[in-house]
């Protein structure tokens, strides 16, 4: 299997993306809600822990609608489990950022998780990536040299985005399969 045909199965099976970034938009929501509605600490313990699940519950997505199974012969499977594996290590330098500043939880986690998305232009095959990848890292430097606003504006504007990029990324999947 070439690496042009590894790509079209692996945006097939995953529909470009679009069931993992609505997980992750769902718990960027449920993230922002809490740090409005409850507390910091519980908002961020949400988006961490939750964020353990987006892999489990985007193939239990795939498997429920019956998305296109990936063939023993696809390796770019390995590159999806290498980038997911990044992430968490390095929400490591979460603690001496949060611990200088609160406010730069938000901002640091969009940087990372924009950073993240940059081997999913490769993965999938799609540069719509690089411009959510782009968009996260852009919006939470912004955040963070600016902190003056409410705790939980970039965990909403990442919730948005992330779902915006989900509907486009499935656009560009669904065309692709006719």
């Amino acid at each position: 299997m070439n690496i042009a045909e590894a790509q079209k199965e692996i945006r097939a099976h995953f529909v470009g993306g679009f069931y993992g970034q609505v997980v992750s938009s769902v718990i960027w929501g449920i993230s922002a809600s809490l740090a409005v509605w409850v507390s910091s600490s519980t908002a961020i313990a949400a988006l961490v822990l939750g964020g353990f699940f987006i892999f489990s519950i985007t193939e239990l997505l795939t498997r429920f609608y019956r998305t296109p199974v990936l063939s023993k012969s696809n390796e770019l499977k390995w590159l999806g489990m290498q980038t997911a594996f990044v992430l968490p290590f390095s929400m490591l330098l979460l603690f001496p950022v949060v611990r200088y500043s609160l406010s730069l939880f938000y901002p640091a986690m969009m940087v990372l998780v924009g950073a993240h998305y940059i081997p999913f232009v490769f993965l999938y095959g799609m540069r719509v990536y690089a411009g959510l990848a782009a968009a996260l890292i852009c919006s939470g430097v912004f955040f963070a040299l600016y902190p003056h606003q409410p705790f939980s504006v970039g965990a909403w504007y990442t919730t948005v985005v992330l779902l915006l990029f989900s509907l486009l990324a499935r656009a560009i999947a669904v065309k692709e399969q006719g």
